[in-house]
């Protein structure tokens, strides 16, 4: 066999994986706008007076993934990609069936603990972007990452078409019935990740292959890795902290909660339809102007927030905040890949999404904090400064390797 027939063939395989894999973050990444955007309306129907809290579920879904994304990690380096990702269907299911109960119950507290184990079932759906990138040969990484991504187009149209059609199935107790459809939507994920061909140890051999791994402290703080996790880190942050407050802000000023599920799902889709090309957009002209781009797109959501309440300011924006979160994210991901080796990448990945959902998590929180104290302003204006920050890690990063080496 020649080195031309192994290459096409790796592609080929690779190409098969990513697809896979893009169908199962189609499927099961649907239980992410379904906690989004209910978590807040839920926590509102669940609590008393004091709404300052209403944010919480979403926060446990995001502190979910966090506390998850260690933990993922080792579960999938043990089992296998096929066997961890499956182990993730399951915990995604059974967050859906407490977050169900929690509501006939009713418990905001169970509530939000359902949500957090539906946000560790999403540490393992965090994981697929990364298994594409490195089962895929060099030149078909950034690509594989985005194909991935790319399912999330399906998320955006089935996560919240399936809370209109079920959030009044169990009435009188409002949006049981999405949550219990979280159930259904963990199985059939189940079942397409079990026609991945990765081999269970693949993993380990290539642990075994590479002796040379590098400590985990030498790896997260060289200059690309540094600037890489801080662009992850300012995009998604600011992407979670102002969508969660979004429909808080839009029933707040009177529009309905079909106006606030559809805007999420504008937002879902603008979050995940440039993936088809941001791969290819890397490929030719660098993962860093494509952040930057990203970056530029963030502050142009802020302009159109801050510019006025009707629905299709809301809309526009929450669309520009999905773009932004595509270029910015997946081109931080892609920088991240390349940072380390094969035998290093369980820990270097468990490492970036623990700091990465961490810090996620607290966005959600304090959006509805500043939400309840500042408004709907106020989580535009906070976009401005971590995108000046963000900025200032990448050129920090070009002056570095313009240095010349000593």
């Amino acid at each position: 066999m020649t080195a031309t027939t192994m290459a096409a063939g790796a592609g080929k395989e690779a190409r098969r994986t990513a697809f896979i894999l893009a169908a199962s973050q189609a499927v099961i990444g649907s239980a992410a706008p379904i906690a989004i955007s209910l978590g807040a309306l839920a926590g509102q129907y669940l609590l008393g007076p004091d709404k300052s809290l209403a944010t919480a579920p979403v926060t446990g879904f995001n502190l979910g993934v966090a506390l998850g994304a260690l933990p993922a990690a080792a579960i999938i380096r043990q089992l296998g990609q096929r066997g961890g990702f499956v182990t993730g269907t399951i915990i995604t299911a059974l967050g859906g069936l407490i977050a169900t109960l929690a509501l006939f119950n009713p418990s905001f507290w169970l509530f939000a603990f359902g949500l957090m184990v539906i946000g560790v079932g999403g540490a393992f759906v965090q994981q697929f972007r990364f298994a594409a990138a490195d089962n895929a040969p060099p030149e078909f990484k950034a690509r594989a990452i985005s194909f991935v991504l790319a399912g999330g187009i399906v998320t955006a149209i089935l996560g919240p078409q399936i809370v209109i059609f079920t959030r009044e199935s169990f009435a009188p107790v409002m949006f049981a019935g999405s949550f219990a459809s979280i159930l259904v939507l963990a199985a059939v994920g189940a079942v397409i990740l079990s026609f991945l061909r990765i081999p269970a140890r693949a993993v380990g051999r290539a642990e075994i292959a590479d002796v040379d791994a590098r400590p985990l402290s030498e790896i997260v703080t060289r200059p690309r890795f540094v600037a890489a996790l801080f662009c992850a880190v300012g995009s998604y942050a600011l992407m979670s902290f102002v969508m969660t407050g979004a429909p808080l802000a839009m029933v707040g000023c009177g529009l309905s909660t079909d106006d606030a599920t559809l805007g999420i799902s504008w937002h879902v889709m603008a979050m995940f339809a440039p993936s088809f090309f941001t791969g290819s957009l890397i490929h030719r002209f660098g993962a860093e102007r494509i952040v930057a781009l990203g970056l530029v797109l963030l502050i142009g959501c802020a302009v159109v927030a801050l510019s006025g309440l009707a629905l299709w300011q809301f809309w526009t924006a929450l669309i520009l905040l999905g773009l932004g979160w595509n270029f910015a994210f997946i081109g931080a991901t892609a920088m991240v890949a390349d940072s380390y080796r094969p035998s290093e990448k369980g820990k270097v990945q468990g490492f970036h999404d623990f700091v990465l959902f961490g810090s996620v998590a607290f966005a959600s929180l304090m959006s509805g904090a500043v939400y309840n104290a500042w408004g709907w302003e106020m989580l535009n204006w906070i976009i401005l400064p971590v995108t000046v920050l963000c900025f200032v890690a990448l050129g920090a990063l070009k002056m570095t390797s313009l240095r010349p080496a000593n």
